[in-house]
């Protein structure tokens, strides 16, 4: 069985956020630098159901961590 492999466009559109690449430029240029001492699941932008997805998502290394990863380094840029 192959690993499902999420993009970081998929990845906004199961947070409920807007997914084309302008509109992820758009967020993480409103949201970075994402101070060292917050974790990215801990940011005052996301509501508590994004929070709790991102956080097992990280916590239960799970299909979207890898993404959730790529989100997290290009927030703190």
């Amino acid at each position: 069985m192959e690993p499902n492999v999420h993009r970081l466009q998929d990845l906004f559109s199961q947070l409920g956020l807007p997914s084309t690449p302008d509109d992820i430029d758009a967020f993480v240029d409103q949201h970075s630098p994402l101070p060292n001492d917050v974790q990215l699941a801990d940011a005052a932008f996301w509501t508590t159901a994004q929070a709790q997805f991102l956080r097992e998502e990280i916590l239960d290394d799970a299909d979207w961590a890898e993404v959730v990863d790529q989100l997290n380094v290009m927030l703190r840029r």
